[in-house]
This record gives structure tokens, sequence and C-alpha cells, in this order.
């Protein structure tokens, strides 16, 4: 057999795989997202590219991120898991992952490598916090208040504290609905060092001054479980001021033209991220594997930042993030790891959170119902 013969036939072999292939993927993926401007930049930068790359295949969104390690011990008691991937933050990857409920992945072999070959793992770097954990973006959640709530004669708020003083700050506020950066800003604002927020919130002292002072403003607060309720609530004037992910904000600011203004202090960096529910047929895992390798490249992740205002979580995407897609300004200024942005930012312990969360969460419904 000549040296041409034997490249033809091998060729033909490697076609033949891939077609064996791609007629054992499904043909469609259910996804968890968030919703709202996050879920619609996820839709625009690399779902709808890779439909139309593959035809005949669909995509069904599912917006239950928030109660994603819920749902999913639920579905693997009952033994029908029908999500095929799911994002959600660090933490909760975490979880999920020491529960055995999302799938273990070697980043290197299913993920493409950086444009100049760097492997994905060194490309992901750090944020791979989690062996089930894909990073996508880093986000931050902040506040944003109304600018014509502002009192007469008082300087906008500018510190996370503004929101615990309603003296000068008369209104309502909004917080999620979880005791995640609620009980480190309320330490804080309470004379707790940043870098001692965890050691005192460790104890059963310590949880409760973050409750005693969360008391302090509980009546005038709205509690949110979903991140398009704080841009809604400051939209329709029935807060003053609110937290939520900064690119929710960005949305409201830049493309609603909303009278908001964002105030980053002690804006709480996270993780959002893929995992792969554990124990998927082979046919669901095959294409949601062909999907992740095409969303998570380096291009996607950065096509994603001309949606939103969140950092796309590959150090390759970075110099690639322009303007907006549709606004055609630049989106470095408004990302939260921009400088100017992070003069005083609190850095979310993930791995306390994964450890901590059953139990503080318990508490924290215990007093929310108080």
């Amino acid at each position: 057999m000549t040296f041409k013969t034997t490249l033809l036939a091998s060729t033909a072999l490697t076609v033949a795989a891939v077609s064996a292939q791609a007629q054992d993927m499904a043909n469609s993926m259910t996804l968890v997202s968030w919703g709202g401007a996050y879920q619609n930049s996820q839709q625009k930068a690399y779902v709808e590219p890779y439909l139309a790359a593959n035809p005949g295949v669909t995509a069904t969104w599912d917006e239950s991120s928030a109660e994603a390690v819920a749902k999913m011990r639920a579905m693997n008691e009952a033994g029908n898991v029908t999500w095929d991937l799911v994002d959600v933050v660090a933490s909760d990857a975490m979880r999920l992952c020491d529960e055995g409920l999302a799938m273990e992945l070697d980043h290197d072999e299913i993920l493409a490598p950086a444009p100049d070959g760097t492997d994905a793992s060194d490309d992901f770097g750090d944020l791979i916090v989690s062996d089930c954990f894909i990073p996508q973006i880093v986000y931050s959640t902040t506040f944003g208040y109304r600018t014509d709530m502002v009192p007469d004669g008082v300087e906008p708020p500018s510190t996370v504290c503004d929101v615990f003083d309603l003296e000068t700050y008369p209104g309502k506020r909004s917080l999620q609905k979880r005791p995640i950066d609620n009980m480190e800003w309320a330490l804080y604002c309470d004379g707790v060092a940043k870098d001692e927020l965890y050691d005192v919130l460790s104890t059963d002292e310590g949880v409760n001054r973050a409750l005693a002072k969360l008391d302090s403003i509980k009546d005038q607060v709205v509690w949110w479980t979903a991140g398009a309720e704080t841009p809604q609530l400051l939209a329709d004037g029935e807060v003053f001021m609110g937290s939520t992910y900064n690119g929710r904000l960005f949305s409201a600011i830049a493309e609603q033209d909303q009278p908001i203004e964002m105030m980053w202090d002690m804006q709480s960096f996270d993780l959002d991220g893929w995992v792969i529910p554990a124990g998927l047929p082979e046919d669901r895992l095959a294409r949601v594997l062909d999907f992740l390798k095409f969303a998570t490249d380096t291009q996607r992740l950065a096509d994603q930042a001309a949606y939103i205002s969140y950092g796309p979580a590959r150090q390759s995407s970075a110099p690639l993030v322009g303007q907006h897609a549709e606004l055609g300004i630049d989106m470095a200024p408004h990302m939260p790891t921009d400088p100017a942005n992070a003069e005083n930012t609190h850095l979310y312990d993930y791995e306390w959170w994964a450890d901590n969360r059953d139990d503080l969460d318990a508490k924290f419904q215990a007093w929310l119902a108080n």
C-alpha cells in the first residue's frame, strides 16, 4: 500500500469515526442558567453559533440555577436526571462535586487549548477551583442605587456601609435571600476587618453578630432570589439601593438608560461556570462535551463579554475583549476587575461557603422567619 493510499484510508477512517460519533450524539440539550442578561449573553455568544454549526440540534433553557443544588439532589434521588449542563457558582460546584452529583473532568482532555497551544488548565489557572467545574466568567455582586432618590444636600452613597445607614439614606433596600455576601457585608460594617471575616463568621457569636446587624435594616429590605429583580425594583423606584450581579446593573444603566449608578465598594468577586450532571447517558454526554469544547474556547468567552460586563475566565480571552455588540462602547472599563472598580473588593471564600452553606442557610432562613 502506498503512502497516499494509506493516508486516504486513514482519513476515511477518521471521517467515519467522526460521523459515527455525531450519530451517537443526542440532538437536544437542556441547559440550566440564571435567565436575564447573563443567559442572553450565553445564548448570543455560543449557543446560537453552535446551533448554526450543528443543524438539527436544539437547546432548551431552564432558568433554575439558583436552586441547582437542591434540584440535582432530588433528580439523583429519583434516578431521573433531566438536565445536561448546569451553570453554577463556584461554591455550589464544589458541593455538587463533593456529593458525587457532578462529573469529575480532565480539563485538558475535553477543553480546547488556547490559540498559542497553552493547555486549558493553565489558561484557566487558579479559577479551576473544583475537578468538576469549568469556569466561564468572573463577576461580582455589588450595589446599585437610584440617582434621583438621593436626599437633597447629601452625597450619593459610595460605600457598602451606606446600605446600613437608614438615617442618611432612608428607603427600601433589596438584598439576596441568602446568607452569602449579606453576612460578610454586615460584619464588615459592624467593624470586622476584611481578613478576619471568615474567622468571625465561623463562630456562633459571629453569626449572631452578622444577623443582628442585618436586623437593623430588616424591615426595610425587599428580598430577591432572581438576578433580574433588583434592576426591576430600581427601575420601578420601589427600592433606593439594592444588591445584584454587576452585569445586571450594567444592562440597566448602559442598555436601558435607567437613572442608576454602580457602587463598587466591597463588591464580592465570584466565579460562574459549568458542571455536568453525573450519570448522563452516553449520547447526551457526547453532545454536551462537543458543545462545551466549543462554548468555552478562547474566542467564545471573549465574545460573551461583548454582551455583558463579566470578565472571561480564560487568560487568553482578555486581550480579545472589545466593544459592546450593540452599543459600541468599550467593555473593559465596565468589568468588575477594572482597577478603578476594584479599589476595595471582597474576596469571596468559595471553600468556606462550600463547607458551611447548608448550616448557614438553615440559620439564615430561621432568622428570616422571625
